[in-house]
């Protein structure tokens, strides 16, 4: 899995001859990197920590991971983060274009022409076409001595207690993957106002660079294709201050970056209560080219039961599910959440 140190070029393969000199999109790239340095510096995947990282879901659907060693990741137009989605992409786009990028980025009328060009460009081809094929699977960081889980977590997303969370061990992965189509990052908390002043001033600052090198015009794309690529990714990955207490990681699959189609067979869907969703199938196992060291047995902590259905009997019923789908291995790993949570039950009249 990718760290967020940048994008792959958009397009690898083109080397224009300037000058004397060979300029490649690569080169113009990084020139960007500084814009990177936020995230690098606060995100702890980055600094070599690798969290515990815990999926509240259903009984069910742990029974469904358990057996076939997969898991599903969701569209985020179908997830309740549409909002957010919408206000990063939306906003990112409305403060570029009310930039005076002839004025903030020294660009000549042509070159500021260009620019704009194929960042619409970018963004219709996301909107149109990529954005139906980006996935994300929703994951909590975990601490390690924690034996209960979040109980907000499991009010949300596991039934009110009545699921389950199975936690992953990130260390295990193993060597990333620099051209993985996977993302994983460390969601961003903040206010409406932090969240504007943040898009302003990376719009500001891409401005800058822009401003002070002499990017070929024949390259100009790439400039544009990084600003694409910060604004989207920041709407991946940034929330409301109010849902700080997920402490929520994603991991993402950015189509455009699969260049290799190693997730072309994947894409699969689901039916349920708001009718037919898409879906990724992502198997636990081995992906040359995206996630090298990736074993199911490997990577999974604790199967951690929810606190509504923690018992004796429950423990042991999990055990014998596991012991039937050929995972013995994973039972000294169930453990039950003992916080005081019972299902609510109708009152009489």
């Amino acid at each position: 899995m990718q760290e967020l140190l940048g994008p792959n070029d958009p397009n690898r393969t083109q080397q224009p001859v300037l000058a004397e000199q060979i300029v490649k999109p690569h080169a113009i790239s990084e020139l960007f990197s500084p814009l990177y340095e936020e995230s690098r510096q606060a995100d702890d995947w980055i600094i070599g920590k690798r969290p515990l990282l815990a999926h509240y879901t259903s009984i069910q659907t742990l029974e469904k991971i358990l057996e076939k060693e997969e898991l599903w990741l969701s569209n985020p137009l179908f997830m309740n983060d549409l909002d957010e989605l919408r206000f990063g992409m939306v906003r990112g786009k409305a403060i570029f274009d009310k930039t005076d990028v002839e004025k903030e980025c020294g660009l000549d009328p042509e070159k500021a022409a260009s620019i704009r060009e194929a960042f619409t460009l970018y963004y219709s081809e996301y909107e149109n076409k990529h954005a139906l094929n980006v996935y994300i699977l929703c994951l909590s960081e975990h601490d390690a001595t924690d034996t209960d889980g979040i109980l907000s977590m499991w009010r949300a997303y596991a039934n009110n207690g009545n699921g389950a969370a199975i936690v992953f061990d990130t260390k295990v992965i193993g060597t990333v993957v620099e051209d993985s189509p996977f993302v994983l990052v460390k969601v961003r908390y903040a206010s409406t106002e932090e969240r504007l002043q943040w898009l302003e001033k990376t719009v500001l600052e891409w401005c800058q660079i822009v401003a002070k090198s002499d990017i070929p015009p024949d390259l100009l794309y790439v400039a544009a294709y990084q600003l694409f690529y910060l604004i989207l990714v920041f709407a991946l990955s940034a929330k409301h201050k109010g849902f700080k207490e997920e402490n929520e990681w994603r991991l993402i699959y950015m189509p455009d970056r699969d260049h290799k189609k190693l997730l072309k067979d994947k894409f699969h869907y689901a039916v349920g209560p708001r009718g037919v969703e898409p879906k990724l199938i992502l198997k636990v196992a081995p992906m040359e080219g995206a996630i090298p060291d990736f074993r199911f047995s490997e990577i999974v902590e604790r199967v951690l039961l929810g606190p509504s259905i923690s018992s004796p009997l429950a423990t042991a019923s999990v055990a014998r599910m596991l012991e039937k789908l050929g995972k013995p291995e994973l039972v000294p790993k169930v453990h039950s959440s003992t916080i005081p949570l019972r299902p609510s039950w109708p009152m009489s009249p």
